[in-house]
């Protein structure tokens, strides 16, 4: 934990500097042996761009590196850290635009990295630098780590750097936090929007169009997932993404919805009834899925384990809740309705890389989403929020979002 706790150490603005990457740089190392080499690859584009989406950077290279532009490349060592650049191209440049190239005036400082060399220049540095005994830790998962190992060869050994990289990740700087709770803002008036907008006879399809709309509209890049608007039946179904769907009068509607800004990730969730209120039954079931939510952020804090069947863990606080209240059709408790784990970490990924080993801890950002999903009543119910460990418990970050049953029905009683 003594390496979490080193980048627990918040920053005082909402702007990550390059300082703060080479913190984290920094971090990395400390969990690696002496002199490691570490080798990251970013994210391609090619000559033409891709016509389905906009680039993205690889997000273990954007956290270490800030750099968000295709075709980069990178080597940290004890001794200094290197940042390499393609050159550019006429062809690419007409089709994408203008990007920072090595050589150019100022590129240190833009960059943050002392050594800014051609991409080009990259195998020979890594082989210079990785000898013939240094320990390389590279991340095997990319699309990029066969040229880490076209380039040493397959008889070398490489270190698996995903679990260092994510001890890492797992724990926000304030500047973090900052842009995810923009990110939760804009979801939650996405949320707000879909909520004025839903009624009998509209299809899934237009509630997600108000959502996304709400969410672009504030300069958000895209979404952090594909929207899940899942009325009736549809519900059941975990990743429902079709939203093809006519809904009906009576029917919950579930709205499982993320914005993407800056970056940063947001994954909240809701379920409300498309007639303004819920049913008897509708509001049995949600309340046991609020009540297993209510349970589990009031015993998250530093310390606790988050997910596991295991006594002890969070995910088990909202099991047995939904287990020891209420019961299906048959008398059986609705335990064996609980089908999914109560949440995951967010950051620069909706679900960001995490070692399952390491204890919640402040700074980690949670969500916290027990769902209850009965197949034969056609009801589905998932309530989602964005929880901050702090240093004594839990921070909601989504809390401005109703999700009393009371509060839902009046806000959708005031459309």
């Amino acid at each position: 934990m003594t390496i979490l706790a080193a980048v627990a150490a918040f920053a005082v603005s909402a702007d990550i500097a390059a300082s703060d990457h080479a913190t984290r740089r920094a971090a990395l190392r400390k969990q690696l042996l002496p002199q490691a080499v570490v080798a990251l690859i970013g994210g391609t584009e090619g000559d033409h761009g891709d016509l389905r989406s906009t680039f993205f950077q690889e997000p273990n290279f954007l956290y270490f590196t800030s750099w968000c532009e295709p075709e980069a490349r990178a080597i940290f060592t004890d001794a200094g850290d290197y940042l390499f650049l393609p050159k550019r191209t006429d062809v690419r440049e007409r089709y994408t635009g203008r990007k920072s190239a090595p050589g150019d005036e100022g590129i240190a400082a833009q960059t943050g990295f002392d050594h800014v060399l051609d991409a080009a220049e990259f195998a020979a540095k890594l082989k210079e630098l990785a000898g013939e005994d240094h320990a390389v830790h590279w991340l095997a998962k990319t699309q990029g780590s066969a040229i880490v190992r076209e380039t040493l060869g397959a008889a070398r050994t490489l270190h698996p750097l995903e679990m260092p990289a994510a001890r890492v990740r797992m724990v926000k700087s304030a500047a973090e936090v900052a842009r995810i709770q923009r990110s939760v803002d804009a979801t939650i008036d996405a949320h707000r929007a879909a909520w004025k907008r839903a009624k009998p006879g509209l299809y899934e399809y237009q509630v997600a169009t108000s959502m996304a709309s709400a969410y672009f509209e504030q300069g958000c890049e895209r979404h952090a997932y594909l929207p899940i608007v899942a009325s009736g039946p549809n519900a059941i179904v975990l990743h429902y993404g079709a939203n093809k769907r006519r809904m009906d009068s009576g029917e919950l509607l579930l709205m499982d919805v993320g914005a993407e800004c800056a970056d940063y990730a947001a994954d909240i969730t809701r379920t409300i009834p498309l007639s303004g209120r819920f049913t008897p039954r509708q509001r049995e079931i949600y309340e046991i899925v609020l009540g297993a939510q209510k349970a589990a952020i009031a015993a998250a804090k530093p310390g606790m384990r988050f997910m596991g069947r295991e006594p002890g863990t969070l995910n088990r606080v909202a099991l047995d809740y939904v287990d020891s209240h209420g019961k299906d059709r048959h008398g059986e408790s609705l335990g064996k309705y609980y089908l999914h784990g109560l949440g995951h970490h967010v950051g620069l990924e909706v679900h960001d890389p995490t070692d399952p080993g390491v204890t919640l801890a402040p700074g980690m950002v949670i969500t916290i989403e027990p769902g209850v999903y009965i197949a034969e009543e056609n009801i589905g119910v998932r309530i989602e929020d964005m929880v901050l460990i702090t240093e004594t418990g839990a921070r909601v970050l989504s809390s401005s979002l109703p999700r009393e049953a009371a509060d839902i029905e009046r806000a959708m009683r005031a459309r």
